[in-house]
């Protein structure tokens, strides 16, 4: 049996900063698995193609949900990266921290040490963001590279004029003092190509003598020896094998995989596990609950302009794109069309924003394929903080069959109000005529469907899907029942953490990248008996 004394499970969005930070000063040793590989497929590589990226099947655990009875009875596809970087190498490329309530949120948990001013020296441990030097909020050197997005194509700029003529206000920086207003987003694009936890924590420490990374390594299950995890069973290269870990075992596999990887180690709700053919070795219920994600819809307008991104459609252009981006980092391809929008309430009585919305210049692919080749734009949003509460669950003690995936989208009354409130808060922008002069056609929603509060819930049933950010299902929390104490420490088990999404209590306003970087990074320090960096002074809001 191989020893090390650190075992990373998962080179995710967390797994990657985790296993560089353990490793970084040569004393320990490390082990990283990851059940996927190494890509070098251009499509995670460039930036435009993140829509395609978030599908590839054979770089994808492709996930789905079961049927939701708040979305009419559909299942939700559910992508979740498996390869080096985890969903970093297929997400939307997006940086964002979410607001600093919710981390007050988080200390209310009974969580010292998560407050914002506690979290941001972590966020601007990772961050390069040369664009800002000398910022508070910002930092200059480390790993992640982070940019602010062109906004290029002149409908973002249409979009932002008509937000402001609604009365919204504008933003520079949706990492810095305040959240609220509209403006134009961050992004981890490093010369013309996406920035992963994989090419900025990974790749350029992989030689370190005292770290090993091992993929194709699907983990069967966390070995516990009287009370402690002393190492993992994983299946690599068609032979079974136990390494053991001398001081800890970390699972960083996101808020599915970890809970399930808990879960058919006996780590769980007891009657949970024996009906699935687990044997309870630690009693653990709320393993698996508190399931959370963003949920978001579509307003889509058909364009009098031909300036959309379908004009990247005919062949010959979408060749010289391609080639532009791969060859020499330049051009359409090396951006996300996500650049402009912003964080706003849907109701002027609350005080922080509740609805991401983002405007974006051309179509969805599902509009496209339902006969929609044209020219066109649309206006996304979704809930930052749901209420309804979800939960993964096993089905069987074999960690490589998935597991049921329940979020129970908007079993909440709150939550199905607030959608009805965005859909008529992004309408207010799309009918602005600094926008809507652009606008040759509604495609989605059409009159009827807002015609009254059931004509929207209606139409939100039938076309809302996931924004790609579960959480929450390993939760951190000072009561006894949470899965995991402030040091992401599983309850009931010695020498075994969770560092990743679902450790969060509350899911973050915004996207869950970069907080999930963030507590990769103050994790490795706790793991190592590391006093945490100081916590910043309060900074004006």
């Amino acid at each position: 049996m191989e020893n090390y004394d650190f075992i990373v499970v998962g080179a995710g969005s967390a797994g990657c900063v985790l296993a560089n930070r353990l490793s970084e000063d040569g004393k320990a040793r490390v082990l990283l698995l990851e059940a996927g590989g190494r890509s070098r497929n251009p499509v995670f590589s460039i930036p435009m193609l993140a829509g395609v990226a978030y599908f590839w099947k054979p770089t994808n655990w492709n996930y789905e949900t079961v049927p939701q009875a708040g979305l009419d009875g559909r299942r939700l596809k559910w992508p979740r990266g498996k390869m080096l970087g985890g969903s970093s190498s297929i997400n939307g490329m997006m940086y964002m921290r979410g607001h600093r309530a919710d981390y007050a949120i988080w200390r209310q948990h009974g969580l010292p040490g998560w407050s914002y001013e506690d979290v941001l020296p972590y966020f601007r441990r990772s961050e390069d963001n040369p664009e800002r030097p000398g910022d508070p909020f910002h930092g200059v050197g480390g790993p992640l590279m982070v940019r602010k997005a062109r906004g290029e194509n002149p409908l973002y700029r249409s979009f932002l004029e008509a937000g402001r003529s609604e009365g919204f206000r504008a933003n520079d920086d949706f990492n810095g003092a305040e959240q609220e207003g509209l403006g134009l987003y961050d992004f981890n694009i490093r010369d013309g190509r996406r920035e992963s936890t994989a090419t900025a924590f990974l790749y350029p420490v992989m030689q370190r003598p005292n770290l090993d990374v091992w993929t194709g390594a699907q983990v069967r299950r966390v070995i516990l020896e009287d009370g402690r995890a002393t190492g993992v069973e994983v299946d690599r290269g068609g032979t079974t094998l136990s390494v053991r870990a001398t001081r800890e075992v970390a699972l960083c596999g996101g808020a599915i995989n970890s809970p399930q990887l808990l879960q058919v180690s006996g780590i769980g709700d007891p009657k949970m596990l024996k009906a699935a053919g687990v044997e309870p070795l630690v009693a653990a219920p709320e393993v698996g609950r508190n399931l959370q994600d963003h949920l978001g819809v579509y307003l889509t307008y058909a364009s009098k302009d031909p300036v959309t991104l379908y004009r990247l459609f005919r062949p010959d252009r979408a060749a010289t794109a391609f080639l532009r981006a791969w060859l020499g980092g330049s051009g359409p391809a090396t951006s996300v069309p996500l650049e402009a929008g912003g964080f706003l309430k849907t109701r002027p009585e609350l005080e922080i924003p509740d609805i991401h919305i983002t405007f974006v210049p051309g179509l969805n692919l599902e509009t496209t394929r339902a006969g929609q080749g044209r020219h066109g734009y649309l206006i996304n949003f979704y809930q930052l903080r749901p209420q309804s509460r979800g939960e993964i669950r096993i089905v069987s003690p074999d960690a490589t069959r998935a597991p049921a995936i329940d979020p129970r989208y908007l079993s909440a009354e709150a939550d199905v109000a607030c959608m009805r409130d965005g859909v008529r808060l992004a309408r207010r922008i799309g009918e602005n005529p600094a926008l809507a002069r652009h606008n040759a056609g509604e495609i989605s929603p059409l009159p009827a469907d807002l015609a009254s509060d059931e004509a929207i819930d209606a139409w939100v049933r039938r076309g809302a899907n996931t924004i790609f950010h579960p959480v929450g299902t390993c939760r951190m929390g000072g009561d006894e029942r949470a899965v995991l104490d402030a040091e992401l420490r599983v309850r009931g088990v010695t020498g075994l953490r969770v560092v990743d999404a679902s450790a969060m209590p509350t899911v973050i306003g915004g996207n869950t990248s970069a907080p999930t970087m963030m507590i990769a990074e103050k994790a490795a320090d706790m793991m190592l008996g590391r006093r945490p960096l100081p916590a910043q002074e309060p900074l004006a809001a």
